[in-house]
């Protein structure tokens, strides 16, 4: 299944859905100068936009449509603004293009801290677009990183293709890790993991993480080796084993509709 990235970043969403056998990437949508080289090198085949107001219709048609839209509004360290703030409001940009190009599959991303602020708000406006939907949350933690980092993933179908919600066991969204931790409570998201998304492994080789950081090799702050841009950058992405692990529930939801 083809994908199009919108707030790409460095790329990691749409990387691991490749890792998980999805793809290839066709499109990408970044504002960023420094992460638009990222994206160029590691995608030189895909095309790069600057500007997500500015994207529509032209865009290729995609079977997969990822994303994780900014969160300074609705993060638990912001002021609160939510949806209506000026930077993660551009959540509704997300839902116009959405909207225009009716892929069968939508993955949303964002942090789990606060997900009272967007969750239920993005599920609603998917699903006044026509999709089912159903929040998956998976914290780095979770595929053996030694961070917490918690994310919520919401995965959108087409509800003319399949009832996400719909079949038996996927009444609740996964809250358990990939080696069978204990499933524990995410703002609001809790419960086991359904039957029907039982399987969902990492496929790739087993990632050997580093003890310390590279990135901040000290506690109290960043190597002076690492330039702003690069670590900005790094902060603002998506783990890609957890990504890879949506990439696979979207595949066990395909074969049991």
């Amino acid at each position: 299944m083809t994908i199009g990235s919108l707030f790409s970043g460095i790329g990691g969403l749409e990387l691991g859905l490749e890792w998980s056998g999805l793809g290839p990437t066709l499109w990408q949508v970044e504002s960023d100068p420094y992460c638009r080289r990222v994206l160029r090198k590691h995608w030189p085949k895909a095309k790069v936009y600057e500007d997500v107001r500015q994207v529509g219709e032209p865009l290729e048609s995609v079977d997969i449509i990822c994303g994780g839209f900014p969160c300074q509004d609705i993060s638990a360290a912001g002021k609160g603004a939510g949806l209506a703030g000026a930077r993660s409001g551009l959540w509704y940009e997300f839902a116009r293009i959405v909207e225009q190009s009716q892929p069968a599959w939508v993955v949303v991303e964002n942090v789990a801290s606060a997900a009272c602020r967007w969750v239920d708000a993005v599920r609603r406006s998917l699903e006044q677009l026509g999709y089912e939907t159903l929040p998956v949350p998976i914290a780095a933690a979770d595929v053996g990183a030694p961070h917490l980092r918690r994310r919520v993933f919401i995965i959108g179908h087409l509800a003319s293709d399949t009832d996400v919600r719909g079949r038996e066991g996927c009444g609740q969204p996964p809250t358990r890790g990939l080696e069978g931790t204990p499933g524990r409570e995410s703002d609001g998201c809790s419960g086991a993991w359904p039957d029907c998304l039982r399987g969902a492994t990492r496929s790739a080789e087993p990632v050997c993480w580093q003890a310390e950081s590279t990135v901040c090799g000290v506690d109290d702050g960043a190597s002076s080796r690492l330039d702003r841009d690069r670590l900005r950058a790094l902060g603002n992405a998506v783990v890609p084993h957890c990504a890879m692990v949506v990439g696979e529930v979207i595949q066990i939801l395909q074969q049991n509709s």
